[in-house]
């Protein structure tokens, strides 16, 4: 665990670090995982006041926390730390990343194990909390202000308050935490359940329709094809918003062209976590209507506004 070693780790996962001579000066993270190694020698010798004297000498120096009783491995890398609290008996494995603001914290008043325990290669993102004696397996990642409070299997990616599994195996980006590019557990689950309440209306529209042994009325069939198609899209639901995609503005056009439709949609952003299941659904109500065969649905690359949600949408 020497100092070479320290300072190799912190150019390798930060990319700001320029010189030798500023690592050794200016990382913080660095200078409490050395004044650690000190103090934890001293409470294993016994001498708990020195051990807790020194950690807390260097938590005022530092801004981070580490309880000499606590057990950190080789390449720990804390970057930028302030607010970072290690408690008595977590145990930190190799090579883990450690963003400011995390929390290894005991959820017991009895003096037993009671702080986390995380293995190797494991990313911890700013402000996340990891409460009780859990074990977060080799690989895995937390997202920045997550509360993890259940153990976390090896490889998989947690979020969210408490933390869900979003991601059960490693991502390609592996040592890394893309903290732009995490799922959303709830979201997830959430579309999954509008996309199965949207095929149960179907089904009871088409045992509706078997039963009255009706089928279209003349009126129906009066009514233009972009109306109908409008009516259908009215019942797809952004799971973000709770609010449906023609009230939002999300649709623009409708071009309708004997038995093919086209439908161009304008999203918040083109890497809307919902488009692929906007479109799927859009896909499946247009379809819905009679005598639509084949249907495109297009993201246009134009800005979303809110002012599209405050127009009245008349059709």
């Amino acid at each position: 665990m020497g100092i070479r070693e320290d300072i190799k780790t912190v150019f390798k996962k930060d990319p700001a670090a320029r010189s030798t001579l500023e690592v050794i000066c200016c990382y913080p993270g660095l200078h409490a995982v050395w004044v650690h190694r000190a103090s934890h020698w001293m409470w294993n010798k016994h001498f708990y006041f020195l051990a807790r004297l020194l950690s807390h000498i260097s938590r005022m120096l530092t801004g981070i926390e580490i309880h000499p009783g606590a057990k950190l491995g080789r390449r720990v890398f804390i970057d930028h730390g302030s607010g970072v609290v290690i408690g008595e008996t977590a145990e930190v494995g190799d090579d883990v990343l450690i963003y400011m603001g995390v929390v290894l914290g005991g959820t017991a008043l009895e003096k037993v194990k009671r702080h986390p325990t995380i293995e190797n290669d494991v990313v911890i993102g700013s402000g996340a909390s990891v409460l009780g004696p859990i074990t977060v397996g080799r690989g895995a990642k937390i997202g920045a202000g997550s509360v993890v409070i259940r153990p976390v299997p090896p490889g998989a990616t947690v979020v969210g308050v408490p933390a869900k599994i979003a991601e059960p195996q490693p991502s390609v980006s592996a040592g890394q935490l893309d903290h732009d590019k995490l799922p959303d557990p709830v979201l997830t689950v959430m579309s999954q359940m509008l996309d199965r309440l949207s095929r149960l209306e179907e089904q009871f529209k088409e045992h509706e329709e078997l039963i009255s042994g009706h089928g279209k009325t003349p009126q129906s069939i009066e009514i233009r094809k972009e109306d109908q198609i409008y009516s259908q899209l009215k019942e797809v639901i952004d799971p973000e918003v709770g609010i449906d995609i023609v009230e939002m503005g999300f649709v623009k056009e409708i071009n309708v062209r004997g038995t093919s439709v086209d439908v161009n949609l304008v999203l918040t952003t083109n890497l809307c976590p919902m488009a692929d299941y906007l479109k799927d659904q859009v896909r499946r109500k247009v379809l819905s209507v009679g005598g639509i065969e084949k249907v495109s649905v297009n993201i246009l690359d134009e800005p979303w506004s809110w002012d599209r949600l405050k127009k009245q949408v008349v059709h």
